[in-house]
């Protein structure tokens, strides 16, 4: 069998067979990627990639060592679980240390083989972008861009007897549309769990609409001003907000939720009772692991808490502050409950609430935004970020848009934020811009903010 290729889920258990730690957790996962890029309205390459890790995590006398390697195989999957071990060995205990989760009821799909993708998952977007394409030719525009799905299959157990698996299918498209001398530029994308729902025509006639915004430009100073976020700028704002809520930090004083004396500002109000921010994992159209799955452990995860189950958490209900990120460890510090990360975000809107254009047609002067590019933390003491907006700054007058503006760089905390909505339009699937790449879940809304900080203009395009 030397060199073999097994199963993830078989290489999982020969590591747990091989183990000679007080406990152990195994983590195997096997990706597969698929690809379309394009540029210049045509369609430049395409591919399928593979790959596979095997994380070892061992426990001895409440030390833990964690080893990850990918392509392993039985050959050298001793040479694996006697690294995690040897780092154990020689470790400091873990302050986070509990009893591994023994189970989360019967393993679904244990035995199933990996999920797979392929380039034909976008056997319904290729033709569409071959029709936009033409489309862009005869405008004299052109679209850049990429279509990504990615399939990854985890197979998780302990040494307590866990066995757990979930696939995870993630997509999502990013179109750039440009004036043919490239002096006007526009941003959309979405993401996808299987590109049925991609509809490219729709994207690029906004896009399209966008550019003929920006046929008109206009110099604007820095300043407050009320401004309209789409639901894609919302999504990295309130992403941030979620990194940041960690209730270790905030226990510790190092976090814009924290309080004097190791308090949180669990209980507070941060905004009026139309915010709510929520996870679910079982969000339809959203759906991410059930489980806690954990490679490592940090101040918002433990590898302790491997197969914990994961439900719906309300971070911010009715504009209060109601949960923390929480370990097993930190709830037992903090005093508040068992919260786990989820790896999805909601925000709700009303129902009936506005969408992005109707907020558009009730505005007697404001901004529009597209999205926003290289966010970054200023203060965490105040969640203070600063960036830049990118791809079409717009301005609203009388309930129409009458051209494009300069960029800006913006300071602004999304928490203080909160406190300054004065419209909440209806939630979306919507794709952050500048998170894309970490996290693709999310379900936002418009918002509408009174005196959002443009602090100085940019001269990024």
């Amino acid at each position: 069998m030397s060199g073999t290729e097994v199963r993830p889920q078989e290489l999982v258990e020969l590591a747990l067979d091989l183990s000679k730690a007080n406990s152990c957790v195994v983590i195997g996962e096997q990706i597969s990627d698929a690809n379309l890029r394009w540029a210049n309205n045509t369609l430049t390459t395409n591919g399928i990639a593979h790959r596979n890790q095997l994380t070892v995590i061992s426990i001895i006398g409440g030390a833990v060592g964690v080893m990850s390697r990918s392509g392993v195989t039985i050959d050298s999957l001793e040479a694996l679980v006697r690294s995690a071990e040897h780092v154990a060995s020689t470790g400091p205990e873990a302050e986070d240390q509990m009893a591994l989760v023994d189970s989360v009821g019967e393993p679904d799909g244990w035995d199933s083989p990996p999920a797979e993708t392929s380039i034909r998952v976008f056997e319904g977007v290729a033709p569409s972008l071959g029709e936009a394409f033409g489309r862009a030719s005869a405008q004299g525009e052109l679209l850049f861009g990429y279509a990504e799905h990615e399939l990854r299959s985890t197979y998780v157990a302990t040494s307590a007897g866990l066995r757990a698996h979930h696939d995870q299918p993630t997509g999502h498209v990013e179109i750039n549309a440009k004036s043919a001398d490239f002096s006007r530029s526009a941003w959309a994308g979405v993401a996808s769990a299987d590109f049925r729902d991609v509809d490219i025509e729709s994207l690029t006639q906004d896009l399209s609409r966008r550019l003929a915004w920006a046929e008109r430009r206009i110099d604007l100073a820095p300043g407050r001003y009320e401004t309209i976020l789409p639901p894609s700028a919302v999504a990295d704002l309130m992403i941030d907000l979620y990194w940041s809520a960690g209730g270790r930090d905030a226990h510790d004083g190092r976090t814009v939720f924290s309080r004097p004396g190791g308090e949180t500002r669990v209980g507070e109000r941060l905004g009026d009772g139309t915010v709510t921010l929520r996870s679910d994992a079982a969000a339809s159209g959203l759906q991410c692991s059930p489980i806690v799955i954990a490679e490592q452990s940090g101040s918002t995860i433990s590898v302790f808490d491997n197969g914990l189950p994961l439900g719906s958490t309300a971070w911010i209900d009715g504009g209060v502050l109601t949960s923390l990120v929480q370990t097993r460890y930190s709830a037992q510090l903090t005093g508040l409950p068992v919260t786990p990360y989820v790896d999805n975000l909601i925000m709700d809107g009303p129902p009936d609430g506005p969408s992005l254009d109707d907020m558009v047609a009730s505005s007697e002067r404001a901004l529009l935004l597209t999205c926003l590019w290289y966010i970054r933390e200023v203060d965490p003491q105040t969640l203070l970020l600063t960036g830049l907006t990118r791809d079409g700054v717009y301005l609203v007058e009388g309930g129409e848009v009458v051209g494009a503006v300069n960029n800006f760089r913006f300071n602004e905390s999304p928490v203080d934020m909160l406190g300054r909505i004065l419209e909440v339009g209806g939630s979306v699937r919507t794709l952050p811009r500048e998170w894309a790449d970490y996290f693709t879940r999310t379900a936002m809304p418009p918002l509408r903010i009174d005196g959002f900080n443009m602090s100085s203009v940019s001269q990024a395009s």
